[in-house]
């Protein structure tokens, strides 16, 4: 069993557990063009995973587009909330609150989801989360799971940009 060290308790990639975390993989096509867009999901006490995965539809353990290949640990003792189980509460009633709602790549989206879990858990004493400062915290405090999600998210832009590159080239020189 593969355990993830720097400080996460519980992490086990293997299994697919992330508890306390915000997970992400890669879109094909959309991430290999902007590797910074992918799909987000967030994760139970138990590291079970929920995504908002497709109009009215949210799906557990089985992200849409595969496996994480990165996760952002997150600290429960930042939850403000004085119910009990304050946490899953969350992330159920989100994800209770998105079985109801179409999905839309630009505006609402597993982004929203996350969220909105993070706002009613009022993670951080903050009700402001939204997909930017989820997409730029994840770009900032995420870590891959292994080499492989790392190449899996970077390598096709590398080479879309060296097509791109060497074909600029080629049409320069002649």
């Amino acid at each position: 069993m593969k355990q993830l060290n720097g400080g996460g308790a519980g992490l086990d990639a293997e299994r697919g557990r992330f508890p306390y975390c915000v997970v992400w993989t890669p879109i094909p096509v959309l991430t290999w063009l902007f590797p910074i867009i992918g799909h987000m999901g967030i994760c139970t006490s138990t590291g079970v995973i929920r995504d908002f995965a497709g109009p009215y539809f949210v799906s557990e353990d089985n992200m849409a587009f595969g496996k994480p290949v990165k996760y952002w640990k997150l600290d429960p003792s930042k939850v403000y909330s004085s119910s009990p189980n304050a946490w899953d509460t969350a992330v159920h009633d989100a994800s209770e609150e998105y079985k109801h709602r179409m999905h839309n790549l630009c505006c609402d989206n597993c982004h929203s989801h996350v969220a909105l879990a993070l706002n009613l858990m009022r993670y951080d004493n903050s009700s402001s989360w939204n997909m930017v400062k989820l997409c730029f915290f994840s770009l900032l405090y995420g870590k891959y799971v292994s080499v492989g999600g790392f190449v899996k998210t970077w390598l096709p832009f590398v080479l879309f940009l060296g097509v791109i590159l060497t074909v600029v080239l080629t049409l320069h020189l002649r």
